[in-house]
């Protein structure tokens, strides 16, 4: 009796694999650029022709982009092809506003909640930095930095649910929103009372994940995305009254 043979898995595949798990993990971010070939293959413990050969697997897949003189990179094809459409949804859409809103508020509840279970003392102590950096940018007047502060510590958050598809999924949905998280922060600025309330309400979320209190988080998360959907329904409205003003008076 002839018995089957099991499968030989090639160095490449292994190396290969464990580069994709790091993506999907969010290690490897897009637009993050891979160590020198000389330096990853010692790293990693392989052969340069076999890191060569790991590499072009998963450019083939999408995953990685090798430009010319200028080394290889993650790609976006994970998150692209839920942002651009929407994007452009959104544009002609404006009622998906709330609908986005109503996917956040639920996915950062869970993912606040899933934080508090699961993260790990690295995960608490890397949201600890975060949250430092943005409270302090928070008393700034920069806030293009309140911007970048703001979706670095959710993301944050969302990486230490431990879920991979939250983690993307969040990136993804920071991406479209980009935009108007702009425009809601520059009217938040402009209100201290308010900007205050949104500091506090971090440092709720904060608080509850790192002494893994995941209902209390979840409650935070949620109550902070009701607060950022009035806020931005105020904002609009204020946009409107200013452009109807203008018109009013012959300036549009």
């Amino acid at each position: 009796m002839i018995r089957n043979r099991p499968a030989v898995t090639r160095i490449s595949d292994a190396v290969a694999g464990g580069l994709e798990k790091r993506i999907l993990e969010g290690s490897l971010k897009p637009g993050d650029r891979l160590p020198s070939e000389r330096d990853f293959s010692a790293e990693l413990g392989v052969s340069r022709p076999t890191l060569r050969e790991a590499i072009q697997k998963l450019i083939s897949k999408g995953l990685l982009d090798t430009r010319h003189g200028g080394g290889t990179f993650v790609t976006d094809r994970l998150d692209a092809h839920f942002v651009d459409p929407w994007q452009e949804m959104l544009s002609g859409h404006p009622l998906l506003h709330s609908d986005l809103l109503e996917f956040r508020q639920m996915l950062e509840s869970h993912a606040a909640s899933l934080a508090a279970e699961r993260a790990t003392n690295v995960d608490i102590e890397r949201l600890d930095t975060l949250y430092a950096n943005l409270d302090s940018v928070y008393a700034s007047n920069d806030v293009k930095a309140c911007i970048d502060a703001d979706v670095a510590f959710h993301q944050a958050i969302a990486e230490a649910a431990h879920n991979v598809l939250i983690g993307h999924m969040t990136a993804s949905l920071m991406r479209v929103i980009h935009g108007h998280v702009s425009i809601n922060l520059e009217h938040l600025h402009a209100r201290p009372q308010r900007w205050n309330q949104l500091r506090s309400q971090h440092h709720a979320i904060w608080q509850a994940i790192r002494e893994h209190q995941p209902e209390t988080a979840a409650r935070a998360a949620r109550s902070h995305i009701e607060f950022v959907r009035q806020s931005m329904t105020d904002a609009t409205k204020e946009v409107e009254r200013r452009l109807s003003a203008l018109r009013r008076q012959g300036e549009l």
